[in-house]
């Protein structure tokens, strides 16, 4: 018999059911004898001893369900040390639910965040295995999360809808996408939705660089332009600025977010109309697509295999185009980047799209 603990937490995304679908599946068609405890709403479902025992029927019809059957939330890993409200150490509270409940293993699934709580629990002595889940495909050690590409869809179908009232009133419309500190999704979504300009935060824009690709447009006789801005994308002016004078200039901001700051820039510079649109959390909702099923069911699959294999301590990861397991201790704590040299900003360049640098 196999005690498996399991849990999401962070920002939910697609795809969450999917992966905790294969990992039950591959378990039980194994013919080991299995016991699911499923964790509520993360990270505080193990803190506080808050579970439910799942069945084979809570993991069937749930391939293209959303969210997660679970329940998420966020446990800042920069205050998991640090007592709750009530005084309860939380890190100890986690050891003593796993260690009561007889577990053989942790199933986590989640983003960076989650990932080093992962593997401080591992530090710890708990047998832990981990699936990347994460819209902003940011996480070290694969080279796609689940989430990701149900998220550049739904992204690319909003830039998709934009085009026709774009060009109906010759208008600059700016889309801003998702992706926390990193630029994959925006980069995705812009080039498959034929965004003129992209601004990720890996390369700093110069305004005036923008408005000359936009005027550039004009001159050929494109009545309007669109923008796939990430929401952490950064001039290059404020690139220079330390961690501390960048947080104090942004909480003085008279913009909601950096999109509404380039809009207003262009405006001033241009006096064409600009229109902003955020698609927000809409991108981590919905049905996963169906690549985000068959990947995820894959990464749960080989996470089953590992349970029943008894090798703990890794992430299952994407590398090259085989499903590989990767050691939590070099995936948590590291964040994966777009190279601004890489061919696909190369290639995207080509294009004749304008990173404003």
């Amino acid at each position: 018999m196999k005690r498996i603990g399991m849990l999401t937490s962070g920002g939910d995304c697609q795809a969450l059911n999917a992966a905790m679908r294969g990992v039950v599946k591959s378990l039980l068609n194994s013919g080991e004898q299995v016991e699911i405890y499923g964790f509520l709403d993360g990270y505080r479902g193990l803190i506080y001893s808050n579970f439910r025992m799942l069945t084979w029927a809570d993991f069937s019809g749930i391939l293209t369900k959303g969210g997660t059957i679970l329940g998420s939330s966020r446990t800042p890993f920069k205050t998991i040390k640090d007592p709750d409200e009530n005084g309860i150490d939380k890190v100890d509270a986690m050891l003593q639910t796993y260690h009561k409940l007889r577990l053989d293993c942790l199933v986590v699934l989640g983003g960076n965040g989650t990932h080093k709580t992962a593997n401080l629990l591992r530090e710890n002595g708990l047998n832990v295995v981990t699936l990347p889940k994460t819209i902003d495909n940011d996480l070290y050690g694969t080279d796609m999360t689940f989430g990701f590409q149900s998220a550049v869809n739904i992204a690319t179908d909003c830039i998709d809808m934009i085009h026709t009232t774009a060009s109906s009133h010759g208008r600059v419309f700016i889309v801003e996408v998702m992706g926390h500190k990193v630029g994959y999704l925006t980069l995705n979504a812009g080039i498959a939705g034929g965004a003129d300009i992209i601004l990720i935060p890996e390369i700093p824009y110069d305004i005036d660089k923008v408005v000359e690709a936009i005027e550039e447009r004009n001159k050929r006789g494109s009545r309007f332009t669109i923008l796939a801005v990430a929401e952490g994308a950064i001039s290059k002016e404020d690139a220079k600025l330390s961690k501390k004078e960048l947080k104090e200039k942004q909480a003085k901001s008279k913009y909601p977010s950096v999109s509404y700051e380039i809009a207003d820039k262009i405006l001033k510079k241009t006096g064409k109309e600009v229109r902003v649109t955020v698609p927000g959390h809409t991108q981590r909702g919905g049905t996963p697509c169906p690549y985000d099923r068959v990947f995820a069911s894959r990464l749960g699959a080989e996470a089953g295999k590992l349970i029943l294999k008894g090798e703990y301590g890794f992430m299952v990861g994407y590398k090259n185009r085989e499903i590989v397991k990767v050691p939590l201790d070099e995936v948590a704590g590291k964040l994966k980047m777009v190279d601004p040299k890489s061919s696909i900003i190369k290639e995207a360049k080509m294009l004749g799209i304008s990173f404003g640098d």
